[in-house]
């Protein structure tokens, strides 16, 4: 996936990162919500920051998990 900054930049992230996207049909990943904090996936129940992109963090779900 490729994401445009605001400031020029622009991000190539693994899908493999989002397991979420990555078996989410073509359409479903079409179905992005952009905000000024991050990208939202309704249908897919993803969401991602941007800040958490610029730091190399992918799903932070199963992590989660693991530390309750």
């Amino acid at each position: 996936m490729w994401v445009d900054l605001d400031d020029g930049r622009t991000l190539g992230i693994p899908l493999a990162w989002f397991p979420r996207l990555l078996h989410g049909s073509v359409g479903q990943r079409a179905e992005v919500r952009i905000s000024p904090s991050g990208l939202h996936w309704e249908e897919l129940d993803e969401d991602i920051s941007i800040a958490g992109l610029l730091a190399g963090r992918g799903d932070q779900t199963l992590f989660r998990r693991k530390a309750a």
